[in-house]
């Protein structure tokens, strides 16, 4: 039995069930084989790549070990889905074929895919030119099966239309313009002066540089841009907010451009000028309980910038603190020991903590008018079976999963809405001693990334690890790391980890491999976020500074003070000059 399967103009696919066999012929891979020509020239066979083909992996593996029969001539047995060459596994085949779906090949043809299911090719001349004709019933209006008297008669006509199935409505009847190439993209909106480079897509064009003066000598232990701020019609186009934390509390909302093109420098920032003011100075409150420290990992600001959530609290209680006011408008107690981490969802509508008391508990960010405003009084979910304290959770309610990490070594995944347990996870490890669980983070597509350290008098090399799991639990990667990870961020396609030993590693999400080599910082990290444009990563040092890292070339930007009058408003904004802030780690210290 033989299938082909089109989605044009993107993949061909030819699979043979019969014989368990799998073979892609992509055109941005490689030719379609001459034997597969009339196939493709049939114009009764219209089959589509169902979604899976994108995105899930776990359906080429025939992972439940189902008797699948055998192959006619070898007798081989079938079980897994033959992949070909150019895919070295399941994750690889599909990661590929999402690229070829977004490539710009697939870009520059999508408008003829569009005649042709939606467009003036669908009927008429047009449609018999691109030998596009299918039977007449599977066209939208072309039968009135309640005007049809004879129940004979109609359920012939029923029959026909459910064999081939039925044509989509037509929705133009010009041809649609082609779709903009990437460069021609970039083009247009570098014109922009509020265009903002994106760091991923220049590696090769880092520059860092410094800002002091937020915390002198005190760890910078939270630097973050909230990515949904409200501005009103007023406000459009004023600065961000960027909210700030140290290791001693002290909290600063600071303004925020990413780009401008006649900033000197690759952003406007400017201090919040209560945070050198000892008389409006905000702090977090305390006392914290014994050797809880505040780090990035109990600290997490709402999306909108209203709130900062922290553990750590010697009364066991998660706290929620109004940034703008700097005072505490909420004292929960649920935990029956110290709040280990906590962790805020993509959308900003459930927070998870973990503590010392094995448990973990999904909460609800309450909202009105679309600002958050504090927490549920109860938990959504409380959330058991790890055996010693949590150390690291990460949530995503878009997969309904909530993550978490332990000091036993466990990593437990549940469903969000239900609080069901669904698998627990093990990092492999070489070595016979214990290991922990120390850090967290959960991707776009649910890609689980852990970071792993092995108890005891270890070589520094064998020491610490980085994994990666599917959203399915699969282990899919495991690179040795020879630093310890102390703050960690996840976007579409990276992994970015700032360590102890100084340095700012990004990473391949896919395999783990560094993309570029390590940026190198005079001090230890202590926290990194990736900014809502992807245009820069903050980096919060041990000392203090604020490292901004941004991509662009030199000659993108001119030199200048940058001053932005608001509409309305006489308040204008200073700027930090990239000659004198640029970040050379190689200097001694």
């Amino acid at each position: 039995m033989h299938y082909l399967i089109r989605i044009e103009p993107f993949t061909t696919l030819h699979i043979q069930l019969q014989s368990g066999r799998f073979d892609c012929a992509d055109r941005q891979f490689h030719s379609v084989p001459a034997t597969w020509q009339a196939r493709l020239e049939n114009p009764v066979d219209v089959k589509e790549l169902i979604p899976e083909f994108f995105y899930f992996t776990d359906f080429l593996d025939n992972q439940n070990g189902f008797d699948l029969g055998s192959l006619q001539i070898s007798n081989e047995k079938v079980g897994d889905v033959v992949l070909p060459k150019w895919a070295k596994s399941p994750e690889d085949f599909i990661h590929k074929h999402r690229q070829a779906l977004e490539s710009e090949y697939v870009s520059a043809h999508l408008h003829e895919w569009i005649d042709l299911i939606f467009g003036y090719k669908q009927r008429g001349p047009a449609a018999v030119e691109a030998l596009n004709v299918f039977y007449y019933c599977t066209y939208e209006g072309a039968v009135d099966l309640d005007a049809i008297a004879d129940e004979t008669q109609r359920k012939a006509l029923e029959g026909f239309i459910n064999n081939f199935g039925q044509t989509p409505c037509q929705l133009l009847k010009e041809p649609h313009p082609a779709r903009f190439s990437a460069e021609n993209a970039a083009r247009r909106v570098s014109r922009l002066d509020t265009y903002s480079p994106n760091i991923f897509e220049n590696l090769d064009q880092l520059k860092s540089f410094f800002v002091e003066g937020i915390s002198d000598r005190i760890p910078l232990v939270q630097v973050v841009v909230p990515k949904s701020q409200s501005h009103s019609f007023i406000t459009q186009g004023s600065p961000d907010m960027m909210v700030t934390v140290s290791a001693n509390g002290l909290l600063g909302t600071h303004s925020w451009l990413p780009y401008d093109k006649n900033i000197s420098n690759y952003f406007s920032f400017t201090k919040d000028s209560t945070v050198s003011n000892p008389k409006t100075q905000r702090y977090l409150y305390g006392p914290f309980a014994p050797g809880a420290e505040l780090s990035s990992k109990t600290l997490v600001v709402s999306h909108d910038g209203k709130l900062l959530f922290s553990g750590g609290h010697w009364d066991n209680s998660l706290q929620v603190t109004s940034l703008s006011k700097g005072k505490v408008v909420g004292h929960i107690h649920r935990h029956i020991d110290v709040v280990t981490c906590l962790a805020l969802d993509l959308c900003g509508i459930y927070l998870i903590s973990g503590s010392r008391d094995t448990t973990c508990l999904v909460w609800q960010v309450l909202q009105q008018g679309g600002l958050s405003y504090g927490l549920a009084s109860k938990p959504v979910q409380v959330l058991y079976g790890h055996e010693d304290e949590v150390t690291c959770v990460g949530i995503s309610t878009e997969l309904d999963m909530a993550v978490s990490g332990s000091k036993d070594g466990s990593i437990l995944v549940h469903t969000i809405r239900q609080g069901q347990f669904m698998k627990s996870l093990k990092p492999t490890c070489e070595s016979s001693l214990p290991i922990t669980i120390s850090n967290l983070a959960v991707g776009h597509e649910g890609q689980i990334v852990v970071q792993t350290i092995v108890g005891g008098r270890t070589p520094l090399k064998d020491k610490f690890a980085l994994h990666l799991y599917s959203v399915n639990g699969k282990h899919l990667s495991s690179v040795p790391l020879d630093e310890q990870v102390t703050s960690m961020c996840v976007t579409e396609d990276f992994v970015v980890l700032g360590t102890l030993q100084c340095s700012l590693q990004i990473r391949d999400l896919q395999r783990l491999k560094p993309a570029i080599p390590s940026l190198i910082m005079k001090v230890p990290i202590h926290s990194v976020s990736v900014t809502k444009e992807k245009s820069h990563i903050l980096v919060g040092l041990e000392d203090g500074k604020l490292i901004v890292v941004g991509a662009g070339q030199p000659s993108e930007v001119r030199t200048g003070q940058f001053h932005r009058r608001l509409w309305r408003s006489t308040r204008r904004i200073s700027q930090v000059s990239s000659g004198e802030t640029e970040y050379h780690p190689t200097e001694s210290k």
